[in-house]
């Protein structure tokens, strides 16, 4: 029955279309300050990395897409209506998503410490001697990587729809959105035009398989031995809805960062932030700040 359920919900998530959150207005009298959002590619690692810039506060913040992801397609309100007085704001493309292509993407063993490290000499290449880490899904994990692997380069650290570890009822549910061509055509489109149909159906399969890996472990484990070691303050927000990362994922990353805080939205699924992008916004600059 938990699997039927847990279909239905993956069926549901896939045929709604991302809403659109009305835009916040820019707090203060400088509506149009620094609103314009730059595009460009720097060489880290052997790799050119795409990224969008946007904002000219003191406090830099970098943001982390999910599988598939891109700052154009993952991080749309953010980009255009976070506080760019208090922020400046960059959107990563990770290598092989995006327009950070070449390379194609893969998922060897360390691929989430590979965008971490990637990131975080990205944000370094950039003159960012220190910043803060809003991280979604994938990202959030690469994000929980960086902060411990990195403390002394991240300010504060946001995560919503992570997990430091996969089990055996994760995989059943990657393994319901494996066949992107079972996914509905809203959702599909814009990945199918950044990417072309094979390169997402390809890659989102091969990362059915490498996160599914990691079940392989008895603990499951991702990277649960190093949330201990973060220090930075910690901000997890998980919505109760989520059909693809149990709520017990957030609990456990809150229960091993010591001094983070934890936000539940009764009615936030998995991409709470572009659903509810105000109220996400409001929360995450009142954190930030």
């Amino acid at each position: 029955m938990a699997r039927q359920s847990t279909g239905r919900a993956l069926r549901a998530l896939l045929l709604q279309p991302p809403a659109r959150a009305a835009p916040l207005t820019p707090r203060g009298p400088a509506a149009s300050y620094g609103t314009s959002i730059t595009s460009a590619k720097i060489q880290v690692n052997g790799v050119h990395l795409h990224y969008q810039q946007t904002g000219e506060g003191s406090h830099a913040v970098l943001l982390l897409p999910g599988m598939l992801g891109s700052g154009q397609t993952d991080f749309g309100p953010q980009l255009k209506s976070m506080n760019k007085q208090l922020f400046t704001i960059v959107a990563w493309d990770p290598r092989g998503y995006g327009q950070s292509i070449p390379p194609s993407r893969d998922f060897p063993p360390d691929f989430f410490e590979r965008d971490a490290k990637d990131a975080v000499d990205l944000m370094q290449a950039l003159k960012f001697k220190k910043f803060s880490l809003l991280g979604w899904s994938d990202g959030g994990i690469t994000a929980l990587i960086a902060a411990a692997t990195y403390p002394t380069l991240i300010h504060k650290l946001v995560v919503w729809g992570a997990n430091a570890s996969v089990t055996q009822e994760d995989v059943r549910i990657y393994n319901g959105i494996r066949d992107v061509s079972k996914w509905s055509e809203k959702v599909k489109k814009p990945l199918e035009e950044m990417y072309g149909h094979k390169y997402f159906a390809q890659t989102c399969e091969a990362w059915v398989d490498g996160i599914s890996r990691f079940a392989e472990k008895s603990d499951g484990n991702i990277c649960q031995q190093l949330l201990p070691d973060i220090k930075c303050p910690t901000f997890i927000i998980h919505g109760e809805k989520d059909p693809l990362v149990p709520q017990a994922h957030a609990e456990y990353i809150h229960k091993h960062i010591k001094g983070s805080r934890l936000l539940l939205m009764p009615e936030g699924k998995h991409n709470l932030h572009l659903r509810f992008a105000e109220d996400f916004n409001r929360q995450v600059e009142d954190f930030l700040h």
